[in-house]
């Protein structure tokens, strides 16, 4: 049986896939790549060292596997094209014969994010490049941010971005588990860059969903370009702050209102937001 690897498996969406294919039958050995293993040992799998700076730690630790699961890094987005680069020829030099990739959709120009983007379209085009089998997952905006925000919202009684009428194709850590689990371990999909979102919705339907979900009153209000961005920027400083501005940018430029590709790598739809949020709520 083939061994699977993924790095960045002390995060959430490393650990999210991780968990998925530890339960899924008649899969190999998982093996996760940490900065940090220490904060990963409660999988219950090997943990490697896994810093994306360090190419010949990165090839020891890729001994022995087939396919590796290379999630996006942190870093900003100069660093980050070595960093990756790194990974993906220390797979070469280990055997690794099959990179899945955790990219992004979002605006390529004319936002704060768009950097960021064109970062991360810098690495898909290495990985097309590097000889090795392939699939690339372009992810949507993780929902869960915003439940986590739900104080704040309630604090100001409104949701406030500048991502006007713009819809959003949001999606699931966990369903993105699935997704990436199906490209890992599956090769239908090879050699392709799919689109993981569920169904695109503006932020007044976020308004309502949160309302039904959490007894809240919350309504939207649309802000400038340059009056989020000053808002985001004072609560989470420069660099964070025009990452967040941008995205919401991008919302209402249409760069994640997109077809959705999610039933074909998984074999059934996302799960449904109204279904989601109901949940939450139960």
């Amino acid at each position: 049986m083939m061994t699977i690897a993924i790095t960045a498996v002390s995060g959430h969406l490393g650990q999210a896939i991780a968990r998925t294919l530890i339960d899924m039958p008649g899969i190999g050995p998982v093996v996760g790549l940490a900065r940090t293993p220490a904060k990963a040992s409660g999988l219950g799998i090997e943990v490697r060292p896994g810093d994306y700076t360090r190419p010949d730690q990165l090839k020891t630790s890729l001994a022995g596997v087939d396919t590796l699961l290379l999630v996006s890094g942190m870093d900003a987005p100069d660093a980050r094209i070595q960093q990756h680069r790194n990974v993906i020829e220390a797979a070469k030099a280990a055997g690794v014969s099959k990179i899945v990739y955790t990219s992004i959709q979002g605006p390529e120009t004319g936002t704060t994010f768009s950097p960021v983007v064109q970062s991360n379209r810098q690495t898909e085009a290495d990985i097309r490049a590097s000889g090795l089998a392939w699939a690339i997952g372009r992810n949507g905006i993780y929902i869960e941010p915003d439940i986590e925000y739900i104080d704040s919202y309630k604090a100001r009684g409104e949701i406030a971005n500048s991502a006007g009428e713009g819809k959003c194709g949001y999606t699931t850590r966990a369903e993105l588990a699935h997704a990436y689990a199906s490209l890992l371990t599956g090769a239908h999909l090879d050699g392709q860059t799919v689109n993981l979102h569920g169904e695109a919705i503006t932020q007044t339907r976020l308004a309502a969903l949160m309302n039904t979900a959490f007894g809240t009153q919350l309504v939207y209000r649309a802000l400038t370009p340059a009056e989020y961005l000053a808002d985001r920027t004072a609560e989470l400083g420069e660099f964070l702050g025009s990452i967040i501005a941008g995205i919401y940018d991008g919302i209402r430029l249409g760069a994640y209102d997109n077809p959705s590709d999610f039933e074909a790598v998984t074999g059934r739809p996302h799960q449904d937001w109204a279904a989601y949020f109901r949940s939450l709520s139960s």
